[in-house]
């Protein structure tokens, strides 16, 4: 399963938003060594109940638009 997610770093709280097609993530961290992708790998795992090596940054990772994979064993049915 692939999603679209736009990533605002240095939020006041973490927080995943579903807006039209894609998904909005709110992280506390900063964008800086890879801190917010971790953070974003660990909220969605908890969010959608996988595991984290299941999910994968495919595109985006320096940016705040991202392409994230999930494993195709997980459920899909958690959006």
């Amino acid at each position: 399963m692939i999603l679209n997610i736009r990533v605002i770093p240095k939020a006041s709280r973490n927080l995943i938003k579903k807006e039209n097609d894609s998904l909005k993530a709110y992280l506390t961290k900063a964008a800086q060594n890879g801190l917010a992708n971790k953070q974003l790998i660990e909220l969605l795992a908890k969010h959608l109940k996988v595991k984290k090596y299941q999910i994968k940054i495919i595109k985006g990772e320096k940016a705040r638009n991202k392409v994230i994979e999930i494993d195709s064993t997980a459920d899909a049915g958690k959006i």
